[in-house]
């Protein structure tokens, strides 16, 4: 067995077909097929089910990706570990919320200064980002600031205020109650305050609309479709141009941090070091 043949095995796990993790990887169908086949026969057992959507894996190669996740992130953590502490080159994949107004500076100067670094960026959730920062598939991740995790650390970012927003022609907190909800997945943090003052207040919202991108939910709203809830940095443009309203909720809800979350049982790699040391910069500055 060959790390490559892991590789390959984690990949067509996540797709769910050949084809699409043979794109994925810019290999050849039939080599991905091979090399699959080739992991199965000497493991002497099948890793996945086929069928006509596709591959999904067996209670075996369930598994066998477990271990795939730890050998690969441990692989990747061995070759951070021995390149040089002052030029740090390599991967590093961060994930973050879409609302964090300081990431193009920061991410700006990191990449200027270490320039030997292929730096990615994945967004998402809170929740699901802190998962995917324990289970090894991102180095780090901006969140909002939730209930403590005993296998993260926690680097203090800034503090907002989050307000609830709507358009112009809903001026009253009363007008809101009835208006629908609209906001990212079970997972946001943001969408967890706003429910909680709902819960507080013994609001049921009529409607709650999931949205991807931060730049739909603020469309929408501005068009009338519904409110929301985000940090004010984010709508400030909005509001001056006359296209939304502000409302203010309670501190209880609406003083949020944002953190820089890590694995506390993972090296700290010169990479990750460096990243950490331009956040900290970042508080400084106004």
């Amino acid at each position: 067995m060959e790390l490559k043949d892991f590789e390959i095995f984690q990949k067509v796990a996540e797709k769910g077909t050949v084809t699409e993790a043979a794109k994925e990887l810019s290999y050849v169908q039939s080599n991905i097929t091979s090399r699959i086949q080739k992991l199965e026969a000497e493991l002497n057992t099948p890793l996945f089910n086929r069928h006509n959507r596709g591959m999904s894996l067996t209670p075996e190669g369930k598994k066998l990706l477990v271990y795939c996740d730890k050998i690969l992130s441990l692989t990747n953590e061995m070759i951070k570990v021995v390149q040089s502490k002052e030029e740090p080159s390599g991967k590093l994949e961060i994930g973050t919320v879409e609302t964090v107004i300081k990431l193009p500076t920061i991410l700006s100067t990191y990449t200027k200064k270490y320039k030997n670094v292929d730096l990615s960026l994945f967004s998402g959730v809170t929740e699901k980002l802190q998962d995917d920062v324990l289970k090894h598939q991102i180095d780090g991740a901006f969140v909002t600031e939730i209930a403590p995790h005993p296998e993260l650390v926690y680097h203090d970012v800034f503090q907002e205020e989050l307000v609830l927003i709507s358009d112009v022609n809903t001026t009253s907190i009363e007008q809101l109650i009835h208006e629908p909800f609209l906001c990212f997945g079970k997972g946001c943090g943001y969408r967890a305050r706003l429910e909680a003052w709902y819960k507080d207040q013994h609001i049921i919202p009529q409607k709650v609309m999931e949205f991807g991108t931060l730049e739909t939910i603020l469309s929408s709203v501005v068009v009338g479709l519904g409110i929301t809830f985000v940090p004010k940095s984010t709508v400030l443009h909005l509001e001056k141009k006359g296209l939304i309203h502000c409302h203010s909720l309670p501190e209880k809800y609406s003083k949020i941090n944002t953190v820089f979350v890590r694995r506390s049982n993972s090296y700290l790699t010169s990479t990750l070091e460096k990243f950490i040391e331009t956040i900290e910069l970042s508080k400084g500055e106004n």
